[in-house]
């Protein structure tokens, strides 16, 4: 083994948290209680290339590369080693902001009450517009450094906030940038069918978005300029319904992006049902899915990528986790980080699904790990600590995983370190000597 083949070593972790140690592309509770693979008194060997070498006992990692450097050496002591986080659904390329929403909202408005004002999305659609990129890409930059100081170290980024041909390859354009520059995996998602846009029908602007926008899309995608990963269209009554919904996603897939899409938010829409017909990757949101939604997504494998901060802040039914989790569905979780709910914690979020949505630590911990890897296609490289896949990791001064979810908002002082592709990219101690 070539001495400069190593980049980091995690060495005398009290305990790593694997997730799942055969390959496995998700987990589900089956019979029994979801169960993660823990070791302890283990070690985690990152390769120059960012993928990880090996994991297991710290006497056996010793060993094993007692002859070989590192470029960086962590030793975790006392600490518990976990993968990096996974946060499957945001929206964090906007401009301006709508925290005046949420006194509106306090004081009874509901989401939709908001959205017919002239304000939710409408308002952000207008400023985001008018935004230039560098602008754009600038504070994209500091929201993904939060994600990634709370341990989040893959990413699911929308557009969304254009609908229209300009802004939306704009939007897709900042989230190219992104991926190429910043610490942090991005899984791109083309959104332009986010809300219906002032003074078009949905019929219209299911017809841009077809014959104008994916075709333009399209081409982009050809010549390399944007690497896009997932189609998104909010489905939902007033917005767009079931037959444009499944018309916009087939063109999707048609291209080669993956269905991954909002249902069943705050109507029963039958988006589970059609979710699953269309072999979705993921259906968002879900809090007034059906018992027959439920079972079909169990069938086709489609995930359920949970949004409690939602629910929570809209004061909306949670969705019901419970029973996706007893009938087999693949449960995940996103933070939805958008003007509207303004979280950019997977902790937090994790620490929600377990109180609101009766979930267990160890199920929460799946859902935003290996799962919500599955529900971008990325389970493979994503959500476990497994040799072959990225070095994506965090190091939390604790001597249990579970203080990761316990302590909430308690993330800021407990992250020691957050590791992406092998390199340190936040460094708790040196911050807080800042």
């Amino acid at each position: 083994m070539s001495v400069a083949s190593l980049k980091l070593l995690v060495k005398n972790a009290q305990q790593v948290i694997v997730i799942c140690n055969n390959g496995e592309k998700y987990v589900t509770k089956g019979d029994g209680d979801i169960d993660i693979h823990i070791l302890h008194n283990a070690s985690v060997v990152v390769g120059s290339d960012g993928l990880i070498k090996a994991v297991g006992p710290a006497d056996a990692i010793e060993r094993e590369y007692m002859h070989a450097s590192f470029n960086s050496v962590i030793d975790a002591t006392g600490m518990c080693v976990l993968p990096g986080l996974v946060d499957a659904h945001t929206h964090p390329i906007w401009a301006g902001d709508r925290v005046h929403e949420f006194a509106m909202k306090l004081a009874g408005a509901t989401y939709m009450d908001v959205h017919r004002a002239g304000g939710g999305i409408h308002l952000t659609v207008e400023r985001t517009r008018a935004a230039g990129a560098g602008d754009l890409l600038a504070s994209l930059s500091g929201r993904l450094e939060r994600m990634r100081r709370a341990g989040t170290t893959l990413v699911e980024v929308k557009s969304g906030y254009g609908l229209e041909l300009p802004t939306e390859m704009k939007m897709l354009e900042v989230m190219e940038e992104a991926r190429r520059n910043l610490p942090v995996a991005i899984s791109a998602t083309y959104c332009g069918a986010h809300s219906v846009p002032k003074g078009k029908s949905m019929e219209e602007a299911t017809q841009d978005i077809l014959q104008v926008q994916l075709p333009a899309l399209k081409v982009r995608m050809a010549a390399g300029t944007l690497r896009v990963d997932n189609i998104d269209v909010f489905c939902e009554e007033g917005v767009f319904d079931v037959a444009s919904t499944r018309a916009i996603l087939q063109a999707g897939k048609d291209m080669g992006l993956n269905a991954n899409f909002h249902g069943d938010e705050l109507h029963p829409m039958n988006a589970a049902q059609l979710g699953a017909e269309l072999g979705a990757l993921a259906v968002s949101h879900l809090e007034e899915a059906t018992d027959e939604g439920i079972a079909a997504m169990a069938r086709a494998k489609t995930a359920a990528v949970l949004l409690p901060t939602t629910a929570y802040i809209l004061r909306l039914r949670q969705p019901r986790a419970r029973a996706m989790l007893d009938a087999g569905v693949i449960v995940a979780l996103g933070s939805d980080f958008n003007p509207n709910a303004y979280c950019c914690s997977m902790p937090i979020v994790m620490h929600l699904a377990c109180v609101n949505m009766r979930m267990s630590m160890a199920e929460a911990l799946v859902a935003a790990t290996i799962n919500a890897a599955y529900a971008l296609g990325r389970s493979h490289t994503h959500g476990s600590l497994e040799a072959g896949k990225h070095g994506d990791l965090l190091v939390i001064n604790a001597p249990r995983w579970e203080h990761l979810i316990y302590q909430l908002g308690g993330h800021q002082e407990l992250i020691r370190y957050v590791v992406v592709k092998g390199d340190i990219v936040h460094d708790n101690d040196k911050t807080l000597a800042l």
